[in-house]
């Protein structure tokens, strides 16, 4: 395929507004802002001496990642396991002929692909699926998941870097749009159908951008466990915690990586799709959300007129879907409750905490993250606690972003 005159300039300048470029392993996706990437970075930089670090809610493994190029050994843990896939992916050392193997599997795949020589896959169960790809796009990754396959073994580091560049061109070549919080879609939702867009030139870019992060091995050790923050699933003890955990009003992380966990595999249908959502931290959507009407707080919470105040404010018979939402931020707060209690028994003694969150607010109410967990922290037995505002989240001045950090006195 070749793209029409001038187009491929416009389709480019459009791809980087949609992938964080920052070079190496932190930009393979964009999952994590710029911005974290340099909150870690400075985090990690003041430790003296190597360390073992923790980040419980791993994300793109952003903390592990910067904490083993800095020389350290993290351990991070996600409740999603396409996260972990990605997290292990990108924290892995990868020697030179892994590398060449790589770029000939690319060649083999690409080539199976012009010549038809694979049997397409299905595409993907995803709700309005032409919404999010014109049919141009959908053909050429119905072939090319496949020829990946063909063209690599079975989970190899080989089929992982071209299955993490499939995932740059997933997104690259679909109406998604990243101009707001959150993944939408563009107006002009069928844009990409009034040119011929070099597609297969266009994946061989994205496994050029994931290769040359790949090559930048770190000199320490990470590893990516697939477990539940909110229960003891990794083995301390850690000397320093960084950690983005999910914010309150977030709602939901799985609406955001759907494309990539049907294309690959993780998700079936959109019934797992909210079952996980169910079971994570912050996350209500899908079948999660009717299951807050009935839900109720457990005996051992987390006492605080603080967020007492904040959840009958939310649920003031005046708001529409009040009494869900309040029920929604008393869940994120009962599963954070439940984490900060269990975190202890893997800290060494002086171990430092720095949890990155945002305030939020739900029908004009302030929820005040950070001093609520502020709050539970110094119940728990921390010292030092203490909220540092780090930037403004949008153009609403009341919100912002925290560093609330905590010593763990042993």
């Amino acid at each position: 395929m070749t793209a029409a005159p001038g187009h491929d300039l416009r389709q480019r300048a459009d791809y980087t507004h949609k992938f964080n470029l920052k070079t190496g392993r932190h930009g393979w996706l964009r999952l994590t802002p710029a911005y974290s990437v340099k909150i870690v970075e400075d985090l990690i930089g003041r430790c003296d001496g190597p360390k073992r670090i923790f980040d419980p809610f791993c994300g793109t493994a952003t903390t592990a990642l910067s904490a083993a190029y800095h020389g350290h050994h993290a351990t991070t843990a996600d409740i999603n396991p396409f996260l972990c896939w990605l997290g292990r992916a990108k924290t892995r050392t990868y020697a030179p002929a892994t590398i060449a193997e790589v770029r000939h599997a690319c060649a083999r795949a690409l080539a199976l692909v012009r010549k038809h020589s694979v049997k397409p896959d299905v595409a993907p169960p995803i709700h309005d699926i032409g919404r999010w790809w014109p049919p141009a796009a959908l053909e050429f990754l119905c072939a090319l998941r496949p020829a990946i396959r063909v063209a690599t073994d079975n989970e190899s580091a080989a089929r992982d870097l071209l299955l993490v560049a499939f995932c740059r061109t997933l997104i690259a070549v679909s109406n998604a749009a990243f101009n707001h919080q959150s993944m939408s879609f563009k107006d002009d939702g069928q844009a990409h159908l009034g040119f011929d867009l070099d597609m297969p030139g266009m994946f061989a870019e994205d496994l050029r951008f994931v290769l040359n992060g790949a090559s930048e091995n770190p000199e320490g050790r990470a590893e990516v466990i697939h477990g539940d923050a909110r229960a003891a699933v990794v083995e301390g003890p850690f000397d320093l915690v960084i950690t983005s955990p999910p914010y309150a009003n977030r709602m939901s992380y799985i609406r955001e990586l759907r494309p990539y966990m049907y294309w690959l595999g993780f998700l079936a249908n959109g019934r797992d799709a909210g079952e996980l959502d169910w079971s994570a931290i912050g996350g209500t959507w899908g079948v999660a959300t009717s299951r807050l009407i009935g839900w109720e707080r457990p005996a051992e919470r987390f006492a605080s007129p603080l967020l007492d105040g904040a959840l009958d404010g939310i649920a003031h018979h005046a708001n529409k879907s009040g009494r869900i939402l309040s029920n929604y931020v008393a869940r994120y707060f009962d599963d954070m409750w439940l984490h900060f209690r269990n975190l202890a028994g893997v800290l060494a003694a002086g171990a430092e905490l720095h949890y990155i969150v945002g305030n939020s607010t739900f029908y004009g109410v302030l929820l005040p993250v950070e001093k609520i967990y502020a709050a539970m922290l110094a119940q728990l037995g921390f010292r030092n606690v203490g909220c540092r505002a780090i930037r403004k989240r949008n153009s609403k001045k009341e919100l912002i972003e925290f560093d609330v950090a905590a010593v763990w006195p042993g």
